[in-house]
């Protein structure tokens, strides 16, 4: 069988199945023109004839193309598989299907594949947690009817927003920490390029400040389980005395699990480590990870019917703000502790 995609094209049909280019058209387009017995004739020769509608054309004369760009920075990163599973879901009852790009933590890769999305012309565009300074992504998304941003804000005009409160959650992680008595605290920073990596240390600096503690040391690295362990052996070699890691995401919390099991620290006894995300891995490793959890999947529902009324011209919500909820786990609290309800919360 030959594999090469086929060249066929509504002319060639039409001499096939005696009928006109027009009525191959509107059959294969679901518009009728032709009788049963003769649509039944054209859609066998089509299928046999292995004939692909020229999805850019089609696009061209619609004005839709019935395709959705989404953009994420690390598909191998846990928390977007959920994401994106609830921008489909969305999608696909609405008559879309997504066409994926994997940036690979690169702002000049997210920058071509947003330049090529664009030249697919698909109706629209979700880019997840973006690389790109502000002024490069305004100016790439100007060609574009519709785009929301997961996790950052631009000109409403530009893109709608669903963003994650990371300044509140944050400091609602730090407040945990403090209220545990923990006063040696260090961040593993996650990306310096991230805007969210940004705003984690806006909030545990301000949840510092208001208890009068100096602000924690920080060390920035990529957002996996290896940057998360390399982070914690720098911190940890240089103040040993850190008692607690607020980690930008579960996979850098994770990271740091492995390094203080390597170095035989005892979690939480020695150093309490919490996460950010929620992700079901948190849950399976020991001691199990607290973390700042988010509904991954309602998220990505939430991107999509906003891109949806952005679509449609309808621009009736331009940000959507989640806040993260604490889930206090063993890994900064001993059970017994959380069952007894020592800490105050508040």
């Amino acid at each position: 069988m030959n594999s090469k995609v086929s060249k066929t094209k509504l002319a060639d049909i039409a001499r096939a199945a005696g009928v006109s280019p027009m009525t191959v058209s509107r059959v294969l387009n679901g518009r009728g023109g032709a009788s049963p017995e003769t649509a039944a004739k054209i859609e066998q020769l089509a299928d046999e004839m292995r004939y692909r509608p020229n999805a850019v054309a089609r696009a061209l004369k619609s004005d839709r193309s019935g395709i959705i760009g989404v953009v994420v920075p690390d598909i191998a990163n846990p928390f977007f598989p959920d994401v994106i599973r609830g921008v489909e879901s969305v999608a696909m009852q609405n008559g879309y299907n997504l066409l994926l790009c994997n940036v690979v933590e690169s702002a000049e890769r997210e920058l071509n594949l947003v330049r090529i999305l664009e030249t697919h012309r698909v109706d629209g565009v979700i880019l997840c947690s973006a690389r790109l300074p502000d002024a490069a992504l305004s100016k790439a998304l100007q060609g574009y009817k519709a785009a929301v941003l997961l996790n950052r804000t631009l000109a409403p005009e530009t893109a709608g927003s669903i963003t994650i409160d990371y300044r509140a959650g944050a400091a609602d992680a730090a407040r945990h920490l403090l209220n545990l008595g923990r006063r040696k605290v260090a961040v593993i920073g996650g990306p310096t390029t991230s805007v969210g990596a940004a705003e984690r240390l806006e909030g545990i600096r301000s949840a510092f400040l208001s208890v009068g503690a100096d602000s924690p040391v920080v060390v920035h690295c990529m957002p996996d389980i290896a940057g998360g362990a390399a982070a914690a052996a720098e911190l940890l070699k240089a103040h040993p005395d850190i008692d607690a890691l607020i980690c930008y995401n579960d996979l850098n919390a994770i990271g740091a699990l492995q390094y203080c099991e390597a170095t035989f620290r005892s979690v939480p006894k020695d150093i309490a480590v919490i996460g950010f995300d929620g992700i079901t891995l948190g849950e399976l490793v020991r001691p199990q990870l607290s973390t700042m959890h988010v509904d991954k999947y309602a998220i990505g529902e939430l991107c999509m019917r906003m891109l949806l009324d952005r679509i449609d011209g309808k621009f009736i919500q331009h940000r959507i703000v989640v806040r993260p909820e604490l889930i206090v786990r063993t890994s900064t609290m001993l059970e017994q502790q959380a069952i007894s309800g020592q800490v105050d919360f508040a």
